[in-house]
């Protein structure tokens, strides 16, 4: 299967710029959780898909992870998630979200429940949480 499927990238350049300047809760996530396959599959970041970028994005799973600022509670942002989500959904691809402030105070829940999804899509365990897990 082609994974380069809804790639667009009139994008790119935006992606480009996005990765060089995360938010401090998706660099954390990006480097305790997604980084250099520590989930036992392989996450791109800021990953142009369809109109939108994303920003975590595993292909073979088809697996987008969201992380959300307080900019997101706003209730028209609130709605463009959710068509974001569901075209996202009708392209085949799976969405989590997570809060900046779930990402930044509880990262071992957030991993946790990205390790069940890639269970779920893959059925193939993802490496032990044990050794991902932020050290104290």
């Amino acid at each position: 299967m082609n994974q380069n499927t809804h790639y667009n990238k009139k994008h790119k350049g935006l992606a480009r710029a996005l990765r060089k300047d995360m938010t401090k809760a998706e660099a954390c996530l990006w480097k305790y959780a997604l980084k250099s396959s520590q989930r036992g599959v392989k996450f791109r970041r800021q990953r142009p898909i369809d109109l939108f970028i994303v920003d975590f994005i595993c292909l073979p799973l088809k697996l987008i992870i969201e992380v959300d600022g307080i900019t997101h509670q706003d209730p028209k942002v609130i709605k463009k998630d959710k068509d974001k989500d569901k075209r996202l959904s009708e392209l085949g691809f799976h969405v989590l979200r997570f809060e900046d402030v779930e990402v930044l105070n509880d990262i071992n829940a957030v991993i946790y429940t990205i390790d069940e999804e890639i269970k779920k899509l893959s059925n193939v365990p993802p490496q032990s949480l044990c050794d991902s897990l932020p050290m104290p």
